[in-house]
């Protein structure tokens, strides 16, 4: 049966007006300019226009005046958590390995059994508290400085690490807070220059 009779047309146009039609129809000569990039070809039947339906940029739900990136704050509950998962998980195979050493003299045993679970429990928990103050005083420090500059590059990366060797180490004397700000400005000066590895080699970084 020929499509293209008038009855055909007869009939979809009063079931179009049956069903509160006024939705353009489009011709296979229509569709078949309209570039779907990605897409694979639309069914002539649908009363949709496809040019509605291609996207050829990202699309984010953001607040009013938020970046697409995540900022300092953002991060921050990421990093303090993730310091003190790694410094509980490196306490603990560290806390594991002085157990088994200082008891290995010892016959298996319940008491050499507690002794290990001891050792493994403060070890733990005193590594994952160290890490967890660093990136505690590192995000505070970021947080901080990018509100007071108003500002978020790398300059805020290196002054808060260099801020939080500094305090960190700040109980051993001038001389201790100065090494502490000297491993705080080459570790965070690392990262600063591996986030900006990409852009130095001439690609654009990605963000996350």
């Amino acid at each position: 049966m020929d499509n293209n009779t008038p009855a055909s047309g007869g009939f979809k146009g009063g079931l179009g007006s049956l069903l509160g039609g006024g939705t353009p129809e489009y011709s296979n000569t229509e569709l078949a300019g309209v570039p779907l990039t990605g897409m694979s070809p639309l069914s002539p039947y649908l009363n949709v226009d496809p040019r509605y339906l291609v996207q050829d940029n990202d699309e984010f739900i953001l607040p009013t005046g938020a970046n697409k990136t995540r900022g300092r704050f953002e991060l921050a509950f990421f990093t303090i958590g993730g310091c003190c998962i790694t410094g509980a998980a490196f306490g603990t195979l560290n806390g594991l390995r002085m157990g088994l050493t200082e008891t290995r003299d010892m016959p298996w045993s319940k008491p050499r059994n507690v002794q290990i679970l001891n050792m493994v429990t403060r070890q733990g928990a005193s590594w994952a508290n160290t890490l967890g103050s660093v990136a505690l005083l590192y995000s505070v420090f970021g947080v901080a400085i990018e509100k007071a500059r108003g500002a978020e590059d790398d300059l805020n990366t290196v002054a808060a690490g260099t801020l939080t060797g500094m305090l960190f180490k700040s109980t051993a004397g001038l001389k201790g807070a100065a090494r502490g700000g000297l491993v705080g400005l080459a570790m965070s000066g690392l990262y600063a220059l591996y986030s900006n590895w990409d852009h130095l080699k001439g690609r654009s970084p990605s963000h996350y």
